[in-house]
């Protein structure tokens, strides 16, 4: 069986020593760097033939941050999927990393498990959808495989589209020509039929779908 690659990206020493340990430990996983920031990943790349499957990726880091280096990955390394694993959880942050190309999103006190189980699915699906992708933001979100059962109109799909980027909501509703009300009530009409509890979910939904292309 093909061991899956993974490198480590993280600059907190203890963290990603112990994280070196713990995938380790799990025989389908073969870490085969761990490096402190995206400019020694970059510099990985150019002096190292071995090209990992799946990136476990820091945000807060010296010299080339998580953003960055995701968004370089997707540059010039498509093929590698970027697994985010960081203490931030706010909305903010996890749009960035969603669209920097980052398949999946987690927090640094999830359960071993979790991580073992995102790992393989990022590798073998490309994307990892969890109710745990954050307990704070992402709380019980719900993606509903079946598009067709699902009936969008026009300027849901425009307002959808708008609310995976960065813009505010306020922004949202000057770009549509819409009081900033009537685009407060499409999100909550998407937020019923995708049935979906933050704006993330509603990205998460749009990125599955093929609606948006991060």
């Amino acid at each position: 069986m093909k061991k899956i690659n993974i490198v480590i990206v993280d600059d907190h020493m203890l963290f990603s020593q112990a994280l070196f340990g713990l995938v380790s430990n799990y025989e389908e996983f073969n870490v085969i760097k761990v490096l402190n920031n995206g400019k020694e990943l970059v510099a990985y790349f150019s002096e190292n033939s071995t090209t990992p499957d799946v990136v476990l990726m820091d945000i807060k880091m010296p010299e080339m941050n998580g953003i960055e280096a995701t968004h370089w990955l997707k540059d010039n390394k498509p093929s590698v999927k970027v697994l985010a694993l960081s203490m931030e959880c706010d909305e903010v942050t996890i749009l960035q990393m969603l669209r920097a190309g980052a398949k999946g999103y987690l927090l640094k006190d999830i359960h071993p498990k979790i991580l073992h189980h995102a790992i393989s699915e990022v590798y073998k699906n490309g994307f990892y959808y969890t109710e745990n992708v954050t307990n704070t933001l992402l709380n019980s979100v719900s993606i509903n495989e079946k598009k067709s059962s699902i009936n969008l109109k026009e300027r849901e799909l425009e307002f959808l589209k708008l609310a995976c980027s960065e813009r505010t909501y306020k922004d949202i509703a000057d770009e549509m020509c819409l009081s900033p009300k009537t685009v407060e009530n499409y999100r909550e009409a998407l937020f019923e039929k995708l049935n979906a509890k933050t704006r993330i979910g509603l990205v998460l939904y749009a990125i599955k779908e093929k609606i948006v292309r991060l």
